[in-house]
């Protein structure tokens, strides 16, 4: 575990599956809110006042901002968990256990279709959903949340023999005929 990831913790055994962020390419709106702020201080300064030109300093906020924004989300899914980082001046980090994913769906625009990128939503029982925007192959990551989803993580066996579970339907099966025999015979006697 790098320093950047000094906000993930694992227990024991625990193994990362994935790792992932949002592309790059989420700040490219914010470059063309910039463009434009930068192009009307350039107006401004070739019409009304040359020192109108400082203002186009403000154009390079919002592309720093995005790319800061960008740059401070991480997505980390293990065999028990999605963990969601974001944050720039202050951390956020959220941990979803797998166990508590109740279903997963993905979407690509034709964009994402074509440069392979979507976005990954994991309906999350008591609580809201988890979103992982813009992440390469988004497919796959929701075929990896719904493994640990329903894998939990870890192996589990069925307690018992089938033996024993063959004995369990023969008395379920006992109890069931003997509860349709009464309410028979209170039918019967209803009827009389």
């Amino acid at each position: 575990m790098s320093a950047d990831e000094s906000w993930l913790w694992l227990r024991e055994g625990e193994e990362v599956r994935w790792r992932g962020r949002p592309r790059l390419a989420r700040v490219l709106p914010a470059v063309g809110v910039g463009l434009a702020v930068v192009a009307a201080a350039a107006g401004l300064a070739a019409l009304v006042d040359p020192l109108a030109l400082a203002l186009a300093a403000f154009g390079l906020l919002p592309p720093l901002a995005a790319a800061l924004r960008v740059t401070n989300t991480a997505f980390v899914l293990t065999g028990r968990t999605l963990w969601i980082k974001t944050g720039v001046l202050g951390r956020s980090v959220r941990r979803v256990p797998l166990s508590l994913v109740q279903n997963t769906a993905s979407r690509q625009s034709v964009r994402g279709s074509l440069f392979g990128y979507g976005t990954v939503v994991a309906e999350v029982a008591g609580g809201p959903d988890a979103v992982l925007v813009d992440v390469p192959d988004p497919r796959e990551v929701r075929e990896l949340i719904d493994d640990g989803a329903v894998n939990r993580g870890e192996k589990k066996e069925v307690p018992g023999s089938v033996d024993q579970w063959r004995e369990v339907l023969a008395a379920v099966r006992r109890i069931r005929i003997a509860i349709e025999m009464r309410n028979r015979a209170g039918f019967d006697r209803a009827s009389e």
